[in-house]
This record gives structure tokens, sequence and C-alpha cells, in this order.
């Protein structure tokens, strides 16, 4: 089956990882990064971080709306 995963938080990597095992995740929407540390570098978020490692497109939308 192919599937969108949408997702931001810690919480969502697991279920994220137990889709990618089973289905074909076409592409994964996320909030984009936001500064974070004491340098203010834009930071990832934990589902961006495992969907690039296990290589799935990742997108980040200003509004889900359009």
């Amino acid at each position: 089956m192919k599937i969108i995963f949408m997702g931001t938080p810690e919480f969502s990597v697991p279920v994220l990882e137990a889709l990618h095992q089973r289905h074909e995740i076409v592409a994964v929407y996320c909030q984009p990064p936001r500064p974070a540390g004491r340098g203010k570098s834009d930071r990832p978020s934990p589902v961006q971080e495992r969907a690039e490692v296990l290589g799935l497109p990742v997108r980040h939308p200003v509004s889900l709306r359009s």
C-alpha cells in the first residue's frame, strides 16, 4: 500500500518505522526545521531525521490547506 506519512514529534518515529517495514511511503510531511541550541541553527524534527535515514522524501508545506 502506498502511504503519505504526516508527523513531527519523537513519538511518531516508531510509527514511521513500522509503516516503512510493511508499506511503501511515498512522502513524509512534517514541520520545517526550527532554530534551536545556542547557535540558533535550524534543527530538523525527529521524524525528518529518521525519514532521511530511511531515504524517504520529506516535504515541509507552509499550510496543508492548499
